[in-house]
């Protein structure tokens, strides 16, 4: 690896004991103090801090400002609203805060909604404003709406999207095939970034590196090592496994730690600079 290429996880979050989605394992405060270790002793320069489901514009205020306190925070993907009538000033208000100039995507919880839920056009007027606004446009989504991305991305081609978790493939399912069939009209689009991210939580406690092989090594096929990021996914990880052991099983199943994949394409996509 490049000594100096940045080195950077470009997923994980922070979230407080209250968040209402938590199951019991993480029902527990998780911030920065908590982070910086598992960084530290994987090699990591720097971190992507992604919202964390509670779905309030407080918490990307929140996420700013912990970012302008945290050297180690390169940028934030916030949460907002892609249906939010005044989405753009919503936007620049949260760039007018501390910490704003660290805002750099755009995360709604699209999983949750409907397989279409890309396809409807207020949706795609809200993911028009966050790329008019520089920002990018940050995916969690069901492998179902894998098809909605793919067209979204064709539509918008201005926008840069980013795919969360290789688009949730059930690795314990033996999704493979289906999944390979969802996702390669998204990996054809241009403007998509994959994050590899997650795959251990969609695999189960009982995971292997050889059950997360194929995903891996069909992303990589499919998206190239340019559109490729590692992503923690910590704490949520800590379902199935340690930060470590995530960073490890990668790294394994990458043959290494390519600069790229391992932080470049994060500084790249986020636009971050040191």
């Amino acid at each position: 690896m490049d000594p100096f290429s940045p080195v950077i996880d470009a997923h994980q979050h922070f979230w407080t004991a209250g968040y209402p989605w938590l199951p019991d394992e993480l029902r527990q405060d998780f911030g920065p103090a908590d982070l910086l270790p598992h960084l530290a002793a994987a090699g990591f320069t720097g971190t992507v801090l992604v919202e964390a489901g509670l779905c309030t514009g407080d918490e990307t205020i929140r996420f700013l400002e912990l970012a302008a306190a945290t050297p180690e925070i390169v940028a934030v993907v916030g949460w907002a609203s892609l249906t939010d009538p005044d989405l753009a000033e919503t936007l620049a208000a949260h760039r007018r805060r501390t910490g704003g100039g660290l805002l750099a995507g755009v995360r709604d919880q699209v999983q949750a909604g409907p397989d279409d839920l890309l396809d409807q056009p207020a949706v795609r007027r809200g993911l028009a404003t966050v790329a008019a606004a520089g920002l990018v446009n940050e995916l969690v989504v069901r492998s179902a709406q894998l098809p909605s991305v793919a067209r979204a991305a064709a539509d918008l081609p201005e926008s840069t999207f980013v795919l969360d978790h290789l688009g949730k493939p059930s690795i314990a399912g033996g999704e493979l095939e289906q999944w390979r069939d969802l996702i390669t009209p998204v990996a054809a689009r241009p403007n998509v970034t994959a994050k590899l991210s997650g795959l251990v939580t969609e695999a189960g406690p009982a995971w292997t590196a050889d059950d997360l092989r194929p995903f891996v090594e069909t992303a990589l096929e499919l998206f190239g090592p340019d559109r490729l990021m590692f992503g923690s996914d910590w704490p949520v990880c800590r379902l199935t496994a340690t930060y470590q052991q995530v960073v490890d099983v990668t790294a394994e199943l990458l043959g290494g730690r390519p600069d790229g994949i391992f932080g470049r394409n994060a500084a790249r996509v986020y636009r971050w600079e040191r």
